[in-house]
């Protein structure tokens, strides 16, 4: 075998007009079979879904050690790229020469048939060779390259805000809290946590780079099993100074229908594999979404739709209670049966940094509803008064002094501004039409779940 050849992902042979005639391919084995002549070997490199086929002929030196390859086995290929003949592929390749890195146990765990999610759940480390995991992750990965595209376009810089924090963002109390080590002493001098959001930060840079976002991790202490909840997820926050409530609308919208438009044309294979298999209303609702202004409705509007729609809830519908997951998918999925954005929510349930609207009862919140997700976007104008602020954190009985850097932010040229937060994960669900977060996430963290 020539080792100085270059190697060829399978993408490029498969979707090639015009590819090398001799080439190398590494890669994993899918499946193999065996006849008097020949073995037909069915190769994977994760560059795309599709494989490639092998043909080894019993002439080749080490025919004898070919034919022991099993499903999972790990092999590079040097030969010739020929017209198949057969159908279901358009080029295989002729072996002149396969080197056999490993070959795996018989009793490796993926075989050619469905394995239930569950099932490769409990297998995280190796389900990414299975067709749906690599789809997932091909996506995941277009997903977030689209993502930086969109704010790159738009002008934005990208910041990395602390992955530790004092700071409680939501209010909610949910957070992980860092012992720093063995030690009594405080590492940092202060209770230290695992950051929910990096929007307090975010909102600092925006204050003086005009419009940025940060995209990384965030971490919530919610003991929830829901297949909506994670304990570790990806959030996208965009912050956007000079920027009224409509406006963050707005730009929500667009962020949403421009990732579904980014998706649907780079990963086209990939997504058909979830149309067909996973949901097959995939390409009908992302068309929707695409092609539909989304409803703009108040909270106290939304919350007469719900007391009036006949339906029964299981969760009470009141001016001050928050909306559900049933809430959401009913306004939708049943009422407007597109993305609907529902904004001033009642002060009461919303934290302290929204701006409270002239009616004193109501702040300038947002959500972005999708059909069969619900919230995928939560955001505000952010209140940009330093005495409003003040009597806000009284309010929500935060200690205003823990947060001296954030209200001098309103003292030394405050402006409007607003943002948002995304769901990276939430949204690759919504891409792919798969319905647990657990799924999405390749090593998720759950309540009693850190085994990889």
């Amino acid at each position: 075998m020539c080792e100085n050849m270059k190697r060829i992902k399978i993408n490029k042979i498969i979707f090639s007009e015009n590819v090398e005639k001799e080439v190398l391919v590494k890669g994993w084995v899918r499946t193999k079979r065996d006849s008097k002549t020949f073995s037909f070997i069915e190769l994977n490199d994760g560059s795309c879904l599709g494989n490639l086929q092998i043909i080894a002929d019993s002439k080749l030196e080490n025919y004898n050690d070919i034919t022991h390859i099993t499903t999972g086995s790990s092999i590079a290929v040097t030969g010739k790229i020929m017209a198949s003949p057969g159908q279901g592929q358009k080029w295989e390749l002729h072996a002149d020469d396969i080197k056999i890195y490993q070959i795996t146990p018989e009793k490796f765990p993926l075989q050619k048939k469905r394995h239930t999610d569950e099932f490769l759940r409990t297998i995280a480390h190796l389900r990414p060779r299975t067709n749906k995991y690599g789809a997932i992750l091909r996506i995941r990965s277009e997903l977030s390259i689209s993502i930086h595209k969109f704010f790159h376009e738009k002008g934005f810089k990208y910041i990395h805000t602390p992955v530790i924090t004092a700071s409680d963002c939501e209010g909610a109390g949910e957070m992980f809290s860092i012992n720093g080590g063995e030690s009594k002493d405080l590492f940092f001098g202060k209770p230290a946590n695992l950051t929910v959001s990096g929007q307090l930060e975010a909102e600092m840079f925006a204050l003086s780079l005009g419009d940025v976002y940060t995209f990384g991790p965030t971490f919530r202490a919610e003991n929830s099993n829901t297949a909506r909840h994670a304990s570790e997820f990806w959030m996208i926050e965009p912050e956007m100074a000079f920027c009224d409530l409509n406006s963050n609308m707005d730009m929500a919208e667009e962020f949403i229908k421009y990732l579904i438009k980014e998706i649907r044309i780079n990963c086209i294979e990939d997504l058909d594999l979830f149309n067909r298999f996973v949901d097959k209303n995939l390409f009908k609702t992302l068309d929707i979404i695409l092609n539909n202004n989304f409803v703009r409705l108040p909270y106290e509007e939304v919350v007469e739709i719900l007391k009036n729609s006949g339906k029964k809830f299981d969760y009470e519908v009141e001016f001050g209670n928050d909306l559900q997951t049933e809430h959401e998918r009913y306004i939708t999925e049943e009422k407007f049966k597109k993305p609907v954005i529902v904004y001033n929510y009642p002060k009461s349930i919303k934290p302290f940094y929204m701006k409270v609207n002239d009616d004193g009862k109501t702040v300038a919140a947002m959500d972005v509803l999708v059909p069969r997700i619900g919230e995928i976007i939560g955001g505000s104008q952010r209140e940009e008064k330093p005495d409003i602020l003040i009597q806000r954190m009284q309010e929500c009985s935060i200690n205003k002094d823990d947060y001296w850097w954030y209200l001098e932010s309103r003292q030394y040229g405050s402006v409007e501004h607003s943002g948002f937060g995304m769901g990276f994960d939430r949204m690759l669900m919504l891409v792919t039409g798969v319905a647990n977060i657990r799924d999405v996430i390749p090593f998720p963290r759950t309540p009693g779940s850190i085994d990889f």
